[in-house]
């Protein structure tokens, strides 16, 4: 395919070299013309890994060229990758302007051009400029997006003095698209490459970048604080992550990677807390670490305010316990909503076969009576006595009986999910997610 890059600085130079070794033809793009005469004498614009051997021999096969003209850069191709930079601004939000001044540009071409044109950002933006794109693109040509255009979010994911190698094996490739044809045009460009090409949401792209490098950063930062612990404990803090990382089922996994409610339970908080008491007791600070707990709170105080914004009185939880199939009550979410919604005046009902105390061992009674004697008393015997007397249902387990019980049944009040119910549910009316 004929292929332009606009922006010849870090990303668009390694884009430049390895969609030309892809056997494309490529015009790199850019205001700076000691860039575009570097490209057209062979050269790279970057220091990196393996890309100034690139650059020569695309060059070298007459498949690599530059231009400042945007004019003949986006006639002359049918599809335009924008790896135009985005830097930050003195409060961390981006400077979109370089970004947006390209759209106008496009606009004012895209004008006078009659073949579909697909624009493939691949700069790392904020969730909806590629429909501010479009927006801008439409205002300047006169043409309409998806008909006589397409813009596509595909954010690059490259580490720098690896970028070459990163290029060749990403670990998935995303494209972000409303445009099914545009989707798989850029597609095809990386269908090669050893790794997942996933198509989905524009918004659901842009954001990927982001949450990635955040992540990243997380780990390093959590990393370095068991490793101060380590340090402190005379204990080899690369064997101690190196067992770590070999755990793929839950540590390097999918698993606890769900958006929802709180954590709860016997183990999380109270390891947590082991872990904190043990870095506090050899002075070492772990910021991060001890971060995570207030985290945990604001989710809870996050469906306090679902609930208040609801201006329901009459509350019915469907699940008590820390998560399905058990009748554990240690650090329970759940209690702890149930709880801050008592004392703010709420009626509540619960519902749990888990942890009806008629069903359960004395061991679990004790518990019960112990810590929570006044809970024992909101406890309904049946799912359907629940329903009747609420006026608003709150959902904090994933037990089959609510899923079943609220897919078959047309509710009238309103639903708040805390775990992501199945999709039938969360399509009905008065249905809310905590954040989803």
């Amino acid at each position: 395919m004929n292929i332009s890059v606009f922006g010849l600085g870090y990303v668009g130079c390694v884009s430049l070299g390895c969609l030309a070794r892809s056997g494309h033809n490529v015009i790199g793009v850019d205001v700076s013309e000691t860039k575009v005469n570097q490209v057209n004498s062979g050269l790279p614009t970057i220091i990196e890994k393996d890309i100034d051997h690139i650059i020569r021999e695309e060059y070298n096969k007459c498949r690599i060229s530059a231009t400042t003209d945007y004019s003949k850069a986006i006639l002359d191709t049918e599809i335009s990758i924008i790896a135009v930079g985005a830097p930050s601004t003195a409060t961390g939000h981006l400077n979109l302007q370089y970004i947006f001044k390209v759209a106008e540009n496009f606009g004012r071409i895209l004008r006078a051009k009659n073949d579909f044109h697909v624009i493939a950002i691949r700069s790392a933006v904020l969730p909806g400029t590629s429909a501010k794109f479009a927006d801008i693109i439409e205002e300047y040509s006169g043409k309409k997006r998806n008909i006589d255009f397409a813009v596509v979010a595909n954010p690059v994911f490259l580490r720098k003095g690896t970028a070459v190698h990163d290029y060749h094996n990403p670990p998935i490739t995303v494209i972000g698209s409303d445009h099914p044809g545009a989707a798989e045009k850029v597609a095809s460009l990386y269908r090669k490459l050893p790794a997942e090409v996933i198509i989905t949401d524009v918004k659901v792209a842009e954001l990927m970048k982001y949450v990635n490098n955040t992540f990243h950063a997380l780990k390093v930062s959590f990393a370095n604080e068991i490793g101060n612990i380590c340090s402190a404990l005379k204990i080899d803090s690369h064997k101690v992550m190196e067992i770590f990382c070999a755990d793929k089922e839950l540590n390097i996994s999918p698993c606890y990677f769900k958006p929802g409610f709180a954590y709860g339970g016997p183990s999380l908080p109270k390891d947590l807390k082991g872990l904190q008491a043990m870095a506090h007791d050899n002075y070492v600070k772990t910021p991060l670490i001890e971060s995570i707990n207030t985290t945990n709170e604001w989710q809870v105080s996050r469906a306090v305010e679902m609930i208040q914004q609801t201006k329901k009185k009459k509350l019915g939880f469907l699940g008590l316990s820390f998560k399905a199939g058990t009748h554990d009550l240690h650090n329970s979410p759940a209690v702890m909503l149930v709880e801050i919604l008592l004392g703010k005046g709420y009626e509540i009902a619960i519902y749990d076969k888990n942890v009806q105390v008629s069903n359960t061992g004395c061991t679990h009674k004790e518990y019960m009576d112990i810590h929570f004697p006044h809970l024992s008393k909101l406890m309904k015997v049946q799912i359907s006595e629940l329903m009747n007397e609420s006026e608003l249902i709150i959902v904090n387990n994933s037990e089959k009986e609510y899923t079943d019980v609220l897919a078959n049944v047309e509710i009238g009040h309103p639903v708040i999910d805390m775990v992501r119910l199945p999709e039938a549910i969360r399509q009905k009316k008065n249905y809310k997610g905590i954040n989803w």
